[in-house]
């Protein structure tokens, strides 16, 4: 078996949550137990933050990764997806985990693997603890897949939680409402541990409240703070409002304001991270972002339209669960738009994508691949024309060099 045998066979162990909706995820934490205690519980053996929420946790994930690096400490970092290859999941002060880690991990335990029938989520996420303890990281930022209250990343007693933001997103696994949707976050919240709201949503947080309370965690709300960070999103002053003030309740960690700005200001350096108002070309302008919801894409869109531009080109493709035509208000009538569909299962066929457009009058040519979708863009854009590539991150991942 090589690096990319065993990846394949990872992936295979991937629930397919657009054929099976919510019974791909578990009901339980029962399994990702059982596979941490075969490994000796590693994840007692560093310390951690735990982050969740519907938008910013992975900026937010990288934020904090890059200020305790700048503070001198060995920091481990988990999030998902990945854009460009699973590796990037799994990093210490930057650096992706070693393809021979991975690969040696999967031959050596794959018969107690395959025995236990574990899902993707769970192997992934023991690899990422296992790795953690045996590299004896110092703390790891570790970012939740999907929800919080079930997600395999909720066996760890964090040091302290994070939770960005409420929005409506995943309603078929989290609920229809933001209050339902809360309460799945919420469940990260561990006894006696602070929790940071990157937001002041008075509509939800009683939900929050009525979860930390019986549990003597105390809940604080994101202050306002005047730093500045290398990622160019206008939205990213919020999840520095939730860091920095995340930052300033633990007692810890050591981290002077120094290092929260050099950290801020270094993030990309520091840890790696893409996709999130990446600027990829000029003359035109290039832009891409992994926004994918609508309260996400909301904030880009409108920063997008903002720009001085000749025309706007747009290219765009989206999976299979979102409710296209809720997001489609939120698209500017008069751009030109490249349709396309990325080369995963999850993609939303670009003729049914078309069909959405057709309705609604857009300026739109649909192509068979996010290549040929943005070749396309490229060769009608002038000098002064942007091109934003969205919708998806499986399509900026595609784009990404």
């Amino acid at each position: 078996m090589d690096y990319a045998s065993a990846i394949q066979w990872l992936y295979a162990k991937l629930p397919m949550y657009q054929r099976v909706g919510k019974a791909a995820l578990n009901a339980n934490l029962d399994g990702i137990t059982k596979l941490i205690r075969h490994f000796g519980y590693p994840d007692q053996k560093f310390k951690s933050i735990h982050i969740a929420g519907t938008n910013g946790k992975g900026s937010s994930a990288h934020m904090l990764a890059s200020i305790l690096q700048e503070a001198g400490y060995k920091v481990g970092l988990y999030t998902s997806p990945h854009l460009k290859d699973f590796s990037e999941r799994i990093r210490i002060n930057g650096v992706s985990i070693e393809q021979d880690y991975i690969l040696d991990f999967v031959v050596s335990h794959r018969t107690y693997l395959e025995q236990q029938d574990f899902s993707f989520f769970e192997m992934t996420v023991g690899l990422a603890f296992d790795y953690f303890a045996n590299k004896q990281v110092d703390v790891a930022v570790i970012e939740v897949g999907l929800g919080g209250r079930l997600d395999a990343t909720n066996i760890i007693k964090p040091e302290a939680c994070l939770i960005t933001n409420i929005a409506i997103d995943h309603q078929q696994f989290l609920g229809t409402t933001k209050s339902a949707i809360a309460k799945e976050k919420a469940g990260i919240i561990k006894p006696n541990t602070p929790v940071v709201l990157g937001a002041d949503d008075k509509e939800i947080f009683a939900v929050f409240e009525a979860i930390a309370t019986p549990l003597d965690a105390p809940l604080y709300v994101a202050e306002e703070h005047t730093y500045v960070t290398d990622l160019l999103g206008d939205y990213q002053q919020k999840n520095i409002n939730g860091v920095v003030s995340l930052l300033k309740k633990l007692s810890s960690f050591t981290v002077s304001d120094d290092h929260i700005n050099n950290g801020l200001q270094q993030v990309c350096k520091n840890t790696g991270i893409r996709g999130r108002w990446e600027i990829l070309g000029n003359k035109p302008t290039v832009i891409a972002d992994v926004a994918h919801n609508k309260s996400g894409l909301k904030v880009v869109l409108n920063q997008l339209t903002s720009l001085e531009y000749n025309n706007l080109h747009i290219i765009f493709g989206m999976v299979n669960d979102k409710d296209v035509e809720n997001l489609m208000t939120l698209l500017p009538k008069d751009a030109i738009y490249y349709l396309c569909a990325a080369a995963v299962p999850r993609a939303l066929n670009v003729s049914i994508l078309s069909l959405y457009f057709g309705n609604h009058n857009y300026i739109f040519t649909s192509y068979e691949s996010v290549k040929h979708a943005y070749d396309a863009a490229l060769n009608c854009a002038k000098y002064d024309d942007v091109i934003f590539i969205g919708g998806s991150l499986f399509v900026v991942s595609e784009i990404l060099p």
